[in-house]
């Protein structure tokens, strides 16, 4: 977790990035991506193809990874290693093509990990949300419990690191099932998909638990990038905003969105109405949704933009909304859906900037009343937000990944 200053290298390198996945994913990757093509280097990014055009138009060339659609009506039969044994020998003639000199992939895309290994050449991990690896006394990750307080609440979590264990151990067999497929040897590594060499943790260090850090893992800052807008949608000015900002991948049918409608009506922030912002997310609603007096429904909006005005984010508690919401400095309300949002709705309990509600207990009274705790407690939920937001002025996720990957490189033997 180093923060020391890095010098940008002399000479452009040339950089294979891999993110294979939906926005929390691709994004961040795509923001890297174009921070290191606007250092100078030559920069090329395997991706689906809906975002070749974001991909060009931010200076990098584009490689088209391979998709695996699910049959309609049917669960996926592919698991992730096998897509990614799948994908590696495309990858990896992708990357002698371009002559890369280091590969930068996505926690959940190993093709490019595979494809470097193969190849001899260095290979880092871009972990776009909160660092996964758990460490003695912490709860297991994603499990939303927060840090223990006591001795009694760290020994308590012990008794779960052997079943925790044979999970991670499961999951190192199918690793090296799909490592022994593309002519890799196996892995002891109970997590081997991260990279030994560096792993780039693309959050806010107040929001990692504190731990001892291995020398490799670096906590950069939130990395973000989101499609131009626009434009946004005209609000009444200097009345205080409540914004709900969906899930990308959950909640197909708007049940946040609706409740908090219900929910928010009528309420006050330092004793003016709360007016409300919600957004579909670019998926339209099967059934009507009413947004009622002071609030506006739309299909989609700039988060960056919208967030610059609120006083509340209202969301499902993904990584890439919450960043963007505490990069403003705007306290969030998260109402975890599923994956990691449970923990990521647990560190901002931790690190007061912000409040939680379960999925389970979701209905428009109790959003109500999360709201009013969240309202509330404003001046001391927005003021830890905004030294949050202080801190990413002041440290750039992507500069920072890209300092460290050039250093990684100039490091690398041969």
């Amino acid at each position: 977790m180093s923060a020391t200053p890095l010098p940008a290298t002399r000479a452009p390198l040339r950089i294979y990035l891999g993110a294979f996945g939906q926005p929390g994913h691709a994004f961040p990757m795509l923001a890297l991506g174009r921070r290191l093509v606007q250092r100078g280097h030559q920069v090329s990014y395997e991706t689906w193809e809906r975002w070749r055009p974001h991909v060009v138009a931010a200076g990098m060339e584009f490689v088209a990874a391979p998709e695996y659609p699910t049959p309609a009506g049917r669960a996926w039969t592919i698991t992730a290693y096998e897509a990614a044994a799948r994908a590696a020998p495309s990858t990896l003639a992708a990357i002698r093509a371009s002559h890369t000199q280091i590969v930068v992939h996505d926690i959940l895309t190993l093709a490019p990990a595979f494809a470097a290994e193969l190849e001899g050449i260095p290979a880092a991990t871009l972990v776009p949300h909160l660092y996964p690896v758990g460490a003695p006394g912490l709860a297991p990750y994603s499990s939303g419990a927060r840090l223990p307080r006591t001795r009694a609440g760290r020994r308590l979590w012990w008794l779960f690191e052997r079943p925790l264990r044979s999970g991670l151990e499961l999951g190192r067999e199918q690793l090296n099932a799909a490592r022994r497929e593309v002519g890799l040897p196996a892995t002891g590594e109970l997590h081997g998909g991260l990279s030994t060499q560096l792993c780039l943790v693309a959050t806010f260090p107040q929001l990692e638990y504190p731990r001892i850090w291995p020398e490799h893992v670096h906590v950069v800052g939130p990395i973000l990038w989101e499609p131009p807008a626009s434009g946004a949608p005209v609000l009444r000015t200097g009345a205080p905003l409540a914004l709900i900002a969906p899930s990308t991948s959950h909640d197909p049918d708007h049940r946040l969105v609706r409740a908090a409608l219900t929910g928010l009506r009528g309420l006050e922030l330092h004793g003016r109405r709360l007016q409300v912002l919600a957004a579909l997310d670019n998926r339209p609603a099967a059934r009507p949704i009413r947004a009622g007096f002071d609030a506006r429904l739309v299909n989609w909006i700039s988060y960056t933009q919208a967030m610059s005005e609120a006083s509340l984010v209202i969301c499902h508690g993904g990584h890439g909304t919450i960043a963007r919401a505490l990069e403003r400095g705007v306290p969030v309300l998260a109402v975890p859906h599923s994956g990691d949002m449970a923990e990521n709705a647990a560190r901002l309990d931790w690190s007061g900037t912000g409040v939680r509600l379960p999925w389970r207990l979701l209905r428009p009274a109790t959003v109500r009343l999360a709201a009013l705790h969240a309202l509330g407690e404003h001046r001391r939920l927005a003021a830890n937000a905004a030294r949050l937001a202080a801190w990413a002025e002041a440290n750039d996720g992507a500069t920072r990944a890209a300092e460290l990957i050039e250093r990684a490189l100039t490091r690398a033997p041969g």
